[in-house]
């Protein structure tokens, strides 16, 4: 789990810097700067409530999920040919594909319940 904590919370970190370059680099931005900061909150919020231990860390990884692949299929599906197209394709299979697997994977973990995650079986051996 501790590794899922620190993914999810570098990833959202990551996002800030990127965040600010669409901002001040692209026209009419802001719908590309809120949809990342969604992902960024989404992210940031299933990593917090993870480590708090919080079932509640299914909503927001749900919703990662969902915009992870949102914004993947619209860079893949809105780009021109050549560099435009492979710089989707490279974010999307190197880090949003991957990154909205994980989040699933989150929403769809059994969760067992702690008198049974505390507790180890015992065997018992007749002499």
């Amino acid at each position: 789990m501790r590794w899922r904590v620190g993914v999810l919370g570098g990833a959202a970190l990551a996002l800030l810097p990127w965040i600010a370059v669409l901002a001040l680099t692209l026209r009419d931005a802001a719908g590309w700067v809120l949809l990342d900061l969604g992902e960024a909150v989404c992210l940031a919020g299933a990593a917090l409530l993870l480590h708090r231990g919080s079932g509640l860390h299914r909503l927001f990884a749900a919703g990662a999920a969902l915009l992870l692949v949102g914004d993947a299929c619209w860079d893949i599906g809105s780009s021109a040919t050549g560099g435009d197209l492979l710089a989707a394709l490279g974010m999307g299979v190197g880090a949003e594909l991957p990154l909205a697997a994980i989040c699933a994977a989150l929403v769809l973990r059994r969760r067992r319940p702690a008198a049974l995650a505390a507790a180890r079986p015992v065997l018992a051996l007749a002499a």
